[in-house]
């Protein structure tokens, strides 16, 4: 059976994060402007001869921006949770907790969210097959996932207030 593919490239979204397990300089606050990358698949293609359609990915887009716009990233275990959690809760920072955040693991992050926004949308007639998550020309990773229709995006804590997106 044929597969078709299509990608899609959000830029520009800078946000801070830090690595606390890292020995070297990547434990403290730094911040990138990432870009991320979807690859698109399904065997139909739409009425309008699409993988899919980009303008259907609105929803996509803001969520996107709610969770890697001017947030400050750090992963569910880090040690210092609630030093960051009282930052955010006097306004110093726009808080986005999950479960890894660097670049390997937003990227399975973000798959699975936008995945299931996927399949809801086309019911089940595309997927997301791949994400890569860049911090820079230099520096990235992907996740691909052959089976993503049983991967979940829990595991976030949301301390954003903005549009009210995202998981908590």
């Amino acid at each position: 059976m044929a597969k078709y593919q299509s990608t899609k490239t959000f830029h520009d979204l800078p946000c801070a994060h830090r690595q606390w397990r890292h020995p070297g300089h990547c434990r403290f606050i730094h911040g990138y402007s990432r870009s991320f990358t979807f690859w698109f698949e399904c065997h139909e293609l739409t009425d309008q001869q699409f993988v899919v359609d980009f303008g259907d990915l609105k929803d996509l887009r803001a969520w996107l921006e709610h969770m890697f716009d001017h947030t400050m990233l750090i992963n569910s275990d880090d040690p210092e949770r609630a030093t960051f959690e009282a930052l955010h809760a006097r306004g110093v920072c726009d808080l986005r907790i999950l479960p890894n955040c660097g670049m390997e693991g937003t990227s399975k992050y973000v798959h699975a969210y936008a995945d299931r926004l996927l399949r809801e949308k086309t019911r089940g007639r595309a997927w997301v097959v791949r994400v890569e998550t860049r911090e820079n020309a230099k520096n990235s990773a992907s996740y691909e996932d052959l089976v993503s229709l049983e991967d979940d995006a829990s595991g976030a804590v949301d301390h954003g207030t903005s549009n009210g997106r995202g998981h908590s």
